[in-house]
């Protein structure tokens, strides 16, 4: 069955947007090239100086800005994990830094303890004990 030209352009234009192209690869992008060359035409062959084609390119920027919305909202959601990431990180790296801290005022206060005292501060686990293990757990009887 033939069609105008014009027809074959806008049937093109919808394969392209469907993703089912005959003559060109899937997920092409969507340009007047492409279309003229999804149309069987010659690349170029859709001109804006031409006003017969008005419509058509119209139609086909239309179709490239909504090919380009699940892009962007890829590149969005992508720019959202890694600000995420990163702000996780910061944290992991904040809440780090306060355990040091504390570590360092525990060392401290022992220190000044023995100094007082003389007494040696014993650790609440022995070392290589895990915090939940059954001798951290509270007697039954």
């Amino acid at each position: 069955m033939t069609h105008g030209p014009m027809v074959e352009y806008f049937l093109a234009l919808e394969r392209l947007v469907a993703n089912k192209p005959i003559r060109v690869e899937k997920g092409t992008k969507i340009t007047n090239d492409s279309v003229s060359l999804e149309a069987g035409r010659s690349k170029g062959s859709i001109k804006k100086s031409r006003k017969v084609f008005a419509k058509l390119i119209e139609d086909i920027d239309k179709a490239a800005k909504e090919q380009c919305l699940p892009e962007q909202a890829k590149k969005n959601e992508l720019t959202e994990a890694k600000e995420l990431a990163k702000q996780y990180l910061d944290e992991r790296d904040a809440s780090l830094a306060r355990e040091m801290c504390l570590w360092r005022e525990i060392l401290s206060l022992r220190e000044q303890i023995h100094a007082m005292t003389g007494e040696r501060i014993v650790p609440l686990r022995a070392p290589g004990k895990r915090a939940d293990s059954d001798d951290m757990k509270p007697s039954s009887s």
